[in-house]
């Protein structure tokens, strides 16, 4: 039996094969340039990196150069921390004299997980998402020590803060070392949610972020 419906389908299917259309339902689209490189202001953006980290739940602060080691101490003081690992390479001058720092020199994993927290440095911040990126670079160490404690303060250089992720890629790739590197992408605090969107933080790392900003 003659079906309508399918006949009227099948004549405008092929009609539109016959005619070199693609179908109403896609029509043509004009693409759209994104920004791969942020030349706006400095200062701007580095606020907007701060906006969009404390936004995720985790602290941010300013330090400059020579006031490292008094910010890290004041920080560490203030979270109650007396014991932290740290990158093999972290400059001396960084930690303060009254908490102890114990270099990851290949430390058991069950050693680092039982420290106060880590410090560190970052290769690169992004300020469009709030991200900070750790390389395994200077001054970060190995990813192992920014997963496993419960507490991560972390160090970025103003310099080093990107506008938009393709950016940030280009430059990481500038970066490698290796074929193969992992990279860690910080966006806050480790967290996840549920099916009802309750947030559950410390899930897969650091419970607790604190950022400062090195101008």
């Amino acid at each position: 039996m003659n079906n309508p419906s399918r006949t009227a389908m099948l004549a405008k299917i092929r009609a539109a094969i016959h005619s070199g259309t693609r179908g109403a339902h896609h029509e043509s689209q004009t693409s759209v340039p994104y920004s791969t490189q942020d030349d706006g202001d400095r200062v701007a953006r580095i606020a907007l990196f701060a906006h969009r980290v404390a936004e995720y739940k985790a602290w941010v602060g300013y330090c400059t150069a020579d006031g490292i080691a008094v910010a890290i101490a004041e920080r560490l003081t203030f979270r109650g921390k007396q014991r932290m690992v740290i990158p093999v390479d972290l400059p001396a001058e960084w930690l303060p004299v009254d908490i102890e720092f114990i270099r990851d020199t290949q430390l058991d994993r069950t050693v680092i997980a039982g420290m106060d927290g880590v410090l560190s440095g970052a290769a690169l911040g992004i300020a469009q998402t709030g991200t900070i990126v750790l390389d395994g670079g200077k001054f970060q160490g190995r990813r192992m020590i920014s997963l496993l404690p419960d507490y991560h303060l972390c160090m970025i250089h103003a310099q080093d803060i990107v506008g938009v992720v393709p950016e940030a890629f280009a430059q990481l790739a500038m970066m490698r070392q290796t074929p193969i590197q992992p990279y860690t992408f910080i966006s806050g605090p480790s967290a996840t949610s549920d099916i009802e969107l309750n947030r559950v933080e410390g899930v897969h790392g650091p419970r607790t972020l604190d950022v400062l900003i090195v101008q």
